[in-house]
């Protein structure tokens, strides 16, 4: 495991992580984009709200993410079904 400096918000943060650098940094940047995105309609709101709002907003895209992948996943499922009918 290895250290990544990354920068949220203009704070420092180390993440310890077997990961790639570029994915961790990447990872920061979305972080703080959302954040900053918050920031931009609701400048008084505390750290810690922005932050609950930031991770609501990213596990609302996750959770879309998943259902489009679900039902990517059936349709390839119904045509392979299909497909493979064919060959037999």
């Amino acid at each position: 495991m290895r250290a990544v400096e990354v920068q949220i918000l203009g704070q420092s943060y180390s993440i310890k992580t077997e990961e790639d650098e570029e994915y961790i940094k990447s990872l920061a940047r979305y972080v703080d984009e959302k954040l900053k995105e918050i920031y931009s309609v609701a400048p008084n709101v505390s750290q810690a709200k922005a932050a609950v709002m930031a991770a609501f907003g990213i596990a609302d895209e996750l959770f879309k993410l998943r259902i489009d992948q679900d039902e990517l996943d059936r349709m390839i499922d119904a045509k392979t079904k299909i497909l493979s009918g064919f060959i037999d």
